[in-house]
């Protein structure tokens, strides 16, 4: 026994230091106030959405595929219409309701005839959507466009082909003529279908507490939703989400780092599933990203308090435990309570309304 004394003490205190080690590099609270803070943002690509509707509609606008106002109304029309989907009972709008944060708040999205997605994948939110350089998880869709055949396309959702999509609108007499104002003469094509979808999805910007602080309104969010911008801003979070969506922008590593007291806590409990999961929670669909190699596209966050579940596959119900789990395997800087209610403070000033004609 006296033989191994040392070097068993020596794995003792590494096992030790390691389980501990993200508590001795915390990074000390910086405290910045309102024009610090905002500098801080632009430094971080960190911007408001335009209250004009002009100036918000040209942040996504692009010469690709013009926005015009027949597009746009031919595009909410085919968002709300059940049938694009091969029994009716589906629409865009089903996963992706626009008043209730662009997303469906389940942990899965839910087809026709009750298909669950097989790999129980999340709805991202439709919303702010356009401002994303890649669309889905895995970043496949280049645009709001391309995403938008996806779903109707997927036997689990909408189950359509491109064929019976057109032969599907083509004999209905108002179409033909909703096509002909938007695009011109000619038949309805399903990819004038998935340009007009996407048209009105590039008008869903919304704004709010966030961008009016941005702006200069110093009362717009409360000293605690500050000091959780604060956080975000000077430990990491706006590395990745950042821009007028607060995300969207990049892939990145999900999760970047692994914990050795994760692997000897499943030694000691009865619940042993989290040791076949590369995540921090239950790999419900067994989803791995981007081929397979753990990669994601990084989730918009405007909006994020309205919709829960969050992560891929829908395994966190809660925004704290959201935020903890990021900051901790993400960050390699684990926020403690009070840190994690500022930055759902600050994550609440992201709830926004659609920018419309109107404002």
């Amino acid at each position: 026994m006296r033989r191994y004394g040392i070097p068993v003490m020596a794995v003792v205190l590494v096992i030790g230091g390691l389980i501990g080690l993200d508590a001795w590099l915390k990074r000390p609270s910086v405290r910045l106030n309102d024009e610090e803070l905002r500098k801080a943002a632009e430094a971080h690509n960190l911007k408001p959405i335009p209250r004009d509707y002009n100036k918000a509609i040209a942040l996504v606008d692009t010469p690709r595929h013009p926005l015009t106002s027949a597009k746009i109304a031919l595009g909410k029309r085919l968002f709300f219409d059940p049938r694009l989907s091969k029994d009716r009972s589906v629409s865009c709008a089903t996963c992706h309701n626009i008043s209730q944060g662009g997303d469906d708040n389940l942990p899965t999205a839910i087809g026709i005839k009750g298909q669950a997605n097989p790999f129980h994948l999340n709805s991202p939110t439709v919303l702010n959507a356009a401002l994303a350089s890649r669309q889905f998880w895995d970043a496949r869709a280049a645009d709001v466009e391309e995403q938008a055949g996806g779903p109707v396309q997927a036997p689990f959702e909408m189950g359509m082909t491109p064929q019976e999509v057109e032969e599907r609108l083509n004999a209905d007499a108002s179409y033909r003529q909703a096509f002909a104002e938007a695009f011109g003469k000619g038949r309805v094509t399903f990819s004038k279908v998935r340009e007009a979808i996407g048209a009105f999805e590039r008008t869903l910007l919304t704004r709010g507490a966030y961008d009016r602080f941005l702006e200069g309104d110093d009362n717009a969010i409360s000293p605690q939703a500050k000091r959780g911008m604060t956080l975000f801003i000077t430990r990491g979070c706006a590395a990745c989400h950042n821009g007028y969506a607060v995300g969207g922008l990049t892939v990145q590593r999900f999760p970047l780092r692994r914990y050795l007291s994760d692997y000897l806590g499943v030694l000691f409990t009865p619940d042993v599933r989290l040791k076949d999961s590369p995540f921090p929670f239950e790999n419900t669909g067994g989803f791995l990203g981007r081929n397979g190699m753990l990669r994601f596209r990084v989730p918009i966050l405007r909006n994020i308090t309205k919709t829960a579940p969050y992560f891929h596959n829908g395994a966190v119900n809660k925004l704290e435990e959201a935020v903890r789990i990021m900051s901790k395997y993400q960050l390699g800087d684990e926020f403690n309570r009070t840190e994690i209610a500022d930055v759902v403070a600050f994550l609440k000033t992201l709830e926004g309304e659609i920018v419309n004609n109107e404002q």
